[in-house]
């Protein structure tokens, strides 16, 4: 036997408006899904930190290998002269021109304009740098370049680079 309360189909009948509100609501707006989405697949970054803690890219400058320190502090992609030689830039003592204030005291430099710099499938086309008068433990990837892109972001894992 089936016993009818007017109170139970009052709460059946709220409850079952609320579950179709928010169904409703849900096919309406899918916003979360798409945030929820975006976290799951995150970038891997371009260029990957190493053990000493810092950045290093593998780049590829006036289409030959170099690895690249990325440097946010440098105003402009710094490489020595040797660098700059095995690249093929062939500079004169009166080319340095410049002086530059390092962390290790003022420098000559030379400005130049590089073809080429690619790093992580960005390239850039004329990109200005300098070139200092001795040598350096690594070449700079400064914001000569960093600047130029869309967006970098930096992760403990790497950066994601962005042109």
């Amino acid at each position: 036997m089936i016993r009818f309360d007017p109170r139970s189909a009052v709460v059946f009948a709220a409850a079952l408006a609320s579950a179709c509100a928010c169904a409703g609501a849900l096919m309406w707006w899918d916003g979360p899904a798409e945030a929820y989405a975006a976290v799951a697949l995150k970038e891997a970054p371009s260029v990957t930190r190493a053990a000493d803690g810092h950045y290093w890219a593998e780049a590829t400058v006036e289409g030959r290998p170099m690895r690249m320190l990325v440097d946010t502090g440098a105003s402009a992609v710094t490489l020595s002269r040797a660098d700059a030689e095995r690249l093929g830039v062939r500079l004169k003592a009166h080319d340095f021109n410049q002086t530059l204030n390092t962390a290790s005291g003022q420098t000559p430099a030379a400005r130049v304009l590089l073809t080429s710099v690619s790093v992580a499938g960005v390239e850039l086309t004329s990109v200005e740098a300098l070139v200092i008068d001795r040598d350096m433990p690594a070449a700079l990837l400064g914001m000569s370049f960093l600047g130029r892109l869309s967006a970098f972001e930096a992760r403990p894992d790497g950066l994601i680079l962005k042109g």
